[in-house]
């Protein structure tokens, strides 16, 4: 064993590796005698230790150890620390920051100023904005190694703010140590490179690789300007834009690739497709390829790449879906199926039963029928994503309904709550007067004037090249997931908490009546149904995220897809009158059937009674002959 092994007491049989080692398959017990204990780097993705500005990780086996760079020391003296909260590491040489620092820094400001300059970006094209980008990154670059170079005793020098990051190393002696190789770290990313190719064949003089990474330089140089992107599978850019150059020589190609390593923006992607690319600059004006650039390892937190030269870099990666899943397909349809005859006998039931006929039925009957039109649009039109223009109206009117929905949802805690605090009082037609003045302008009003802001802002983003839905890019789906949030925190945190306290302090209060506690039970059980049909279904769609998205992804998919069934029971076959309605209605029928039927054979057997009265023949013998 690389590493030694520890016998814990319970159970006997099983061992783990001491701390700082991992068995070679990865679990933490095991039985297998000639597993082999492998040392943790914890200095190296996916762990990558931070150990602050001026400071550098060691690993050591089984353990590791940070240290100031070269002409910084610890406050204390000491040659090491274990973490960024001991890090005190300042210049040996001067108190003052050395000249060739105090430039960088000056650098490193300037181009912040451009880099965040609203105007420039948000006024040109998107060729002039890529041309722009080009001649910023060259700018950065050359301003940076000039700044090294003319500060040649700083060996190594890190500078930063809240846009730009900079660290720069100056090779003077002709690589003496055979197979060198400098990593440079750059906002949680780093670049292996090698020290022959820095010196570039030794020149005279001093040579500097510089290694930049841009914060916000991503949002601007984002995946549309990707050469390969593909409609069908949508990209986004999961890393900060970095750069490596070396100079006095700017040369691109190099003798050994170098080695990248990238934190991501977004952790735990479980996207399938991951691309290295790097900033082709053109007549154009530039855009991101693949070119020389391989990807060599990808996790939840960190991605690897390989490039023969050097140049701007970043990892893209597609947006992860779960709608091929089959199984999810499957679900989806049966439970839309259902929830649509669902919907359908509770519209019917609204409409018709007189004795439910209120201003709480109204509001059930709009809620139901928005969602049975949203229902019905969702499985005959999402998948039809060609003619665009249609897609994005379909996606348009998925947006309205859906929203309408929850609208129309809020509209139903609203008038709950009002009827729970006047439980006690005999003042229920100012409640229905102020629903009946409310209901329709907010309830279709409101997501009109959401949806129209969003179709007027942003209309391309309507539609995706696989579902006409709203597209996840820019921020966009918060047109939805904005709304649903700020009613789902109103109705279900708000309304509910509300209901439950004033109907326990009304309960506490009356004469306890057999109609007041039936009419308190009921609020409470239409309260609490309302909590699960009108936001907990919708919460499964946010917490899609992690090692339990899959597992999210059906709860969700299964509940939500049965909302209408959920709806017919609470507000149908859990209400005494409507069930008295429905059998009102089945014995309508029964007598109706049997008048026809009596009828029919009175019809059938009428010359026979008449017959039978001649002879003396009774009509049941007539009928068992």
């Amino acid at each position: 064993h690389s590493g030694p092994l520890v016998f814990p007491g319970l159970p006997s049989t099983h061992c783990t590796c001491n701390p700082g080692f991992i068995s070679g398959s990865k679990k933490m017990f095991f039985t297998f005698p000639l597993e082999i204990c492998k040392d943790i780097d914890e200095c190296k993705p996916p762990i990558s230790i931070y150990y602050g500005l001026n400071a550098e990780c060691q690993n050591i086996e089984g353990s590791f150890y940070c240290r100031c760079v070269p002409g910084y020391e610890l406050l204390s003296g000491d040659a090491r620390f274990n973490n960024s909260s001991e890090n005190t590491c300042h210049r040996t040489t001067s108190s003052k920051p050395a000249k060739g620092h105090t430039e960088l820094q000056q650098i490193v400001n300037t181009f912040k100023s451009l880099l965040t300059n609203q105007t420039l970006w948000g006024t040109g094209g998107k060729q002039e904005v890529a041309s722009t980008a080009s001649s910023i990154l060259q700018n950065v670059e050359s301003k940076v190694l000039e700044a090294a170079l003319r500060a040649p005793g700083q060996k190594i020098q890190k500078v930063q703010n809240s846009t730009v990051a900079v660290e720069t190393r100056v090779v003077s002696d002709n690589c003496s140590e055979e197979r060198k190789v400098f990593r440079l770290h750059s906002q949680m990313n780093s670049v292996d490179i090698h020290c022959k190719d820095v010196i570039q064949g030794r020149p005279p003089g001093p040579s500097a690789v510089a290694f930049i990474s841009y914060t916000s330089l991503g949002n601007i140089l984002n995946a549309t300007f990707f050469e390969e992107a593909d409609e069908k599978n949508p990209l986004y850019l999961n890393s900060q834009v970095v750069s490596a150059a070396v100079a006095p020589r700017r040369t691109a190609s190099l003798s050994q690739s170098v080695t990248l390593t990238f934190q991501h923006l977004k952790m735990n992607p479980s996207s399938k497709k991951t691309f290295c690319v790097y900033w082709k600059v053109t007549e154009e004006g530039g855009h991101w390829s693949r070119d020389g650039c391989l990807l060599a390892h990808v996790n939840q937190s960190h991605t690897i790449c390989n490039s023969t030269h050097l140049s701007s870099f970043a990892v893209l990666m597609a947006f992860t879906s779960q709608e091929d899943d089959p199984t999810l397909h499957v679900i989806t349809c049966v439970g839309l199926a259902v929830s649509l005859l669902c919907l359908v006998l509770a519209v019917l039931t609204f409409l018709l039963c007189r004795a439910i006929q209120n201003t709480s039925t109204s509001l059930h009957l709009q809620l139901s029928l928005c969602l049975l039109l949203a229902h019905l649009l969702f499985l005959t039109a999402i998948d039809r994503t060609q003619p665009k223009v249609l897609c994005a109206v379909v996606a348009g009117a998925l947006h309205y309904l859906y929203l309408a929905s929850f609208t129309w949802m809020l509209l139903e805690g609203l008038f709950l709550f009002l009827t729970a605090r006047n439980l006690a009082v005999v003042n229920y037609a100012s409640v229905n007067k102020l629903m009946k003045w409310l209901r329709f302008p907010v309830g279709y009003g409101v997501p009109a004037v959401i949806v129209a802001v969003s179709a007027a802002s942003r209309p391309h983003l309507y539609g995706t090249p696989a579902r006409c839905w709203l597209r996840l890019d820019q921020g966009f789906i918060w047109g939805f997931l904005g709304p649903v949030c700020c009613i789902f925190s109103i109705v279900n945190l708000v309304f509910f908490v509300s209901v439950l306290w004033l109907l326990k302090k009304k309960l506490s209060s009356l004469n306890r009546e057999v109609s007041t506690i039936q009419n308190t039970r009921m609020l409470t059980l239409k309260a609490t149904a309302q909590l699960f049909i009108l936001g907990c279904t919708w919460c499964l769609g946010v917490l899609q995220v992690g090692p339990a998205d899959r597992v999210m992804a059906y709860l969700f998919t299964i509940v939500n897809s049965l909302q209408g069934f959920f709806i017919f029971l609470v507000y149908c076959l859990l209400s005494q009158q409507v069930r008295n309605q429905y059998r009102k209605w089945f014995s309508d029928v029964t007598k109706s059937k049997s008048k026809s039927e009596i009828h029919t054979l009175s019809s059938k057997t009428g010359p026979d009674l008449k017959l039978s009265e001649k002879v003396g023949v009774s009509p049941g013998e007539l009928v068992d002959r």
